[in-house]
């Protein structure tokens, strides 16, 4: 078919992470990024179900507001926000159909083909793709085991006008798990305000922290309106309703919201109504501990693994909270390369680390997810990819 399809169709990326190699059910995937499936409240969400339609039904199956519903713009105020020491009502408040769709609505709203977004070098891949369709080019940050290094951030803001946005992951980053420190937290504000450049603050694993006391968020250093958070329910309630929000000042977050009017009207008025009854039902903290103890586990027993199993070059991070762990080989090796190699000798996948990075980078870096993998398929698969690994070095 000769489809004449725009401009802007032909940017659009494929998912590195959306790849059907990983949905063989012969290969065990450390790809994913998904909350165990296991640990999902059916209960509480089957019972408030029924309240809903019980009690709203019908309501609950209408058109909705396109910033959401008012109680639960409320809840996410007076729990989510206050729980990453952010004091806000919820007029400041937008939903979201996941942070992705926050992600894209920032491209709508700040870019423009050929203006600049600074970013954590790497990142998150999915926000490449969100973004990709406006044509933006990336100032790629540097990091350390304290997250995005402010003064390279300021270097840049001092030296290219064109940066319209930064987009930083600070809690557990994906893919590096890496989490900013408060001090750089604080200074990103600051530098925010001083350059009037918006940050876009997505923040969907501050809650699965595992150690330690949960850091402030970005927002809450944010004395002017220059930082935009992005917050999720898919990784703390479960994926499928689709429910994230925007939290930013009142000019900035009509803007979202005329986005999202243009893009879908609203976020589901069901699922909004039930994530708003069962928030009201249960403690959603219960839960959160509950998800903390799971995945502090895994994580321990991977790295664990990389000990036992891999050759003693090889380096990874050791994430405080969320789903990743970012590990760095040989420079010689391209993972990316490799993978078809992993997943049909070894029957092991995982995610090469070069679709992390915005522009030119490494291609020796794997992101692994222990989230949704359990201990005994941790232990197996580890020691198969282990094997692959110690294999590729004794070539070099």
């Amino acid at each position: 078919m000769e489809v004449r399809y725009s401009e802007r169709a032909g940017l659009f990326q494929a998912s590195a992470i959306r790849n059907k190699l990983f949905d063989n059910p012969e290969i065990i995937t450390f790809a994913a990024g998904k909350p165990e499936a296991s640990l999902f409240p059916l209960g509480g969400i089957d019972k408030a179900l029924a309240e809903v339609m019980g009690g709203e039904g019908k309501s609950a199956l209408q058109y909705g507001p396109s910033e959401g519903l008012a109680g639960l713009r409320e809840l996410i105020a007076s729990q989510r926000m206050a729980a990453c020491g952010v004091t806000t009502t919820a007029d400041d408040i937008a939903l979201t159909s996941g942070s992705q769709e926050a992600i894209e609505l920032s491209g709508r709203i700040f870019v423009d083909e050929g203006s600049a977004i600074a970013c954590e070098n790497p990142s998150y891949t999915g926000a490449f793709g969100a973004l990709a369709p406006y044509a933006p080019r990336y100032v790629p940050i540097s990091m350390d085991e304290d997250g995005m290094i402010m003064e390279e951030l300021e270097q840049a803001l001092r030296t290219d006008p064109d940066i319209r946005m930064i987009y930083t992951i600070p809690d557990f980053q994906n893919p590096t798990g890496v989490s900013m420190s408060v001090e750089r937290r604080r200074r990103l504000a600051e530098l925010a305000a001083e350059y009037r450049v918006p940050v876009i603050e997505d923040c969907p694993y501050g809650d699965l922290i595992f150690e330690g006391e949960r850091r402030p968020a970005v927002k809450s250093f944010d004395k002017e309106g220059w930082v935009v958070m992005l917050g999720s329910f898919s990784k703390t309630l479960c994926p499928g309703l689709r429910l994230g929000w925007i939290c930013a000042g009142k000019e900035i977050l009509e803007k979202y919201v005329l986005a999202k009017q243009g893009m879908n009207l609203q976020c589901g008025t069901l699922d909004m109504c039930l994530a708003e009854r069962y928030l009201s039902l249960n403690s959603l903290e219960e839960h959160i501990s509950a998800l903390q103890d799971l995945y502090r586990e895994r994580r321990d027993l991977m790295l664990d693994c990389v000990k036992r199993y891999f050759p003693a070059g090889v380096r990874c991070t050791h994430p405080h909270g969320g789903f990743f762990v970012w590990m760095e080989l040989d420079p010689a090796l391209d993972t990316g390369a490799l993978l078809l190699k992993a997943a049909s000798e070894y029957k092991v996948a995982y995610i090469p680390g070069r679709s992390f990075f915005p522009n030119e980078g490494s291609s020796s870096f794997i992101r692994l997810s222990y989230s949704c993998v359990d201990l005994a398929t941790i232990e197996e698969g580890m020691k198969r990819l282990g094997a692959f690994v110690t294999e590729e070095y004794k070539k070099l």
